[in-house]
Formats: structure tokens, sequence, C-alpha cells
């Protein structure tokens, strides 16, 4: 019995209670917390009710597979906490590349070039001039036409 238990006891502390009823015995295994935060799962208790013989020929076998289920469940919580924080740390790295990439290209304003001669040369005029007397008139002229 004790045999089967050795690779649980090495990761937690086992409560083991006996009680009769009538004439058979039902025995818990109880497992601890090995720290905080663990999943409630691997403290599952194991109840077995049968009578003093059937303990004795088969309690073993049934705490074997008790133990192996418990380490495979631990081994899978591990395994899937794993790969849920690598594929959390790889969202992140992703998020943080986009952001990193977005950025310039929200930053990359085109910087205004100085106006100089030469630009202003090459630029052909829109607007035909007006001859002096004309500017000063239709700045005297108001909104509504008047002056």
């Amino acid at each position: 019995m004790f045999v089967e238990l050795m690779p649980l006891l090495r990761e937690r502390t086992l409560l083991i209670t006996v009680t009769r009823i009538e004439e058979t015995l039902k025995v818990n295994v109880i497992p601890a917390k090995a720290k905080d935060g663990e999943d409630q799962a691997l403290t599952t208790p194991l109840s077995y009710t049968a009578s003093p013989e059937e303990l004795d020929a088969e309690l073993g076998k049934h705490l074997a597979s008790y133990v192996d289920s418990h380490i495979q469940l631990g081994s899978t919580l591990t395994e899937a906490k794993r790969e849920m924080d690598a594929a959390v740390k790889a969202a992140r790295q992703r998020a943080k590349a986009s952001q990193q990439t977005s950025k310039p290209v929200q930053s990359q304003a085109k910087p205004e070039l100085p106006m100089t001669a030469a630009s202003t040369a090459e630029t052909p005029n829109l607007f035909a001039s007006k001859p002096a007397s004309e500017e000063q008139t239709s700045q005297a002229v108001g909104p509504d036409g008047g002056t």
C-alpha cells in the first residue's frame, strides 16, 4: 500500500483515514495542497469502501491507479499552464510588435519644406496678378460688395 503512495508522497502530504461502517471499512486518501494557487483538482480525495479482505487484496491496485492518475493530472495541468503562459507571452509580443510598427506610420508626417525663392519660382501661380490699383480697390470693398 505505501509503495504505491510513494510517488505522490514525494510531492505532497497525504491524510489517510480509515472508518468502520458495519462490517466494511472506508479508506480515504486525501492529498494536501503542495503550494498556494495549486489547482483544486490535485487535492481530490480517494474513497474506497470494502471488506477488510477486499481492501487487503485490492487497495494497492486502486492506490496505484489513483497515484498514476494524480501524477498525470498534475503533469497535464503543468503542461497546459506552460502552454497558456507561452501563448499569452507570444500574444503580448505580437501586440507590442504591431504597436511599434504602426507608431512610426502614424508619427511620420511629411515635414513641411521651407519656401525658398527657387521653390516659389518653380511653383506656377494659379492666380493672375492684379494691377496695384485693382488690389487696393478689392481690399477696400467689404464682404457685401460695399465699402
